[in-house]
């Protein structure tokens, strides 16, 4: 059961109901994690916004952000994410294998070096916040500063995401 109510579009604060009328407008649901959110309506607009420019990316291939996201859901616990992102990610080409075997990504073979580094960074990120210099520089054999930057920037969002899934005991929409 959640632990604070969803805000309804009747009972919205105008900003939080112009950004679900934009949302359906555009063919998206208004998922539960916004209707927490619209409890706190700048917050919750520019939450989405920061999570919106994540999802379509600058640079970073969309398959392994959707790893990293995984990833972070799976670290968390968040069955509300992880089956979110596991839809997103298998239209960006992540694997049922991958999705099912993410949380051995270290010795299944559904994942190559380079999706293995993302991960391993993905998991001291999201667990230490520290990285070690072994772990940045196998990354950096792979990706610009922008990929990093971008990276990093998406576990720290989806990291804090989960915290208000799962502390929040936010519901997968029916």
């Amino acid at each position: 059961m959640p632990r604070v109510s969803l805000v309804q579009k009747e009972q919205a604060h105008p900003v939080v109901k112009k950004l679900y009328e934009k949302n359906e407008a555009q063919g998206w649901p208004v998922l539960n994690l916004f209707k927490v959110l619209g409890h706190c309506p700048y917050i919750g607009l520019n939450f989405q916004r920061l999570g919106n420019a994540i999802l379509h990316g600058e640079g970073l291939s969309p398959k392994l952000r959707e790893l990293a996201i995984l990833r972070v859901g799976d670290l968390a616990h968040s069955v509300y994410e992880f089956t979110k992102h596991t839809e997103i990610g298998k239209k960006a080409g992540v694997t049922t294998q991958q999705v099912a075997e993410i949380s051995k990504y270290r010795t299944s073979p559904a994942f190559d070096e380079k999706e293995r580094a993302v991960l391993a960074y993905t998991d001291e990120v999201a667990e230490k916040i520290a990285v070690q210099d072994t772990t940045f520089a196998t990354l950096k054999r792979y990706f610009n500063e922008a990929e990093i930057v971008e990276l990093t920037t998406a576990i720290g969002y989806y990291g804090l995401v989960c915290r208000v899934l799962v502390a929040l005991q936010v519901e997968l929409e029916s």
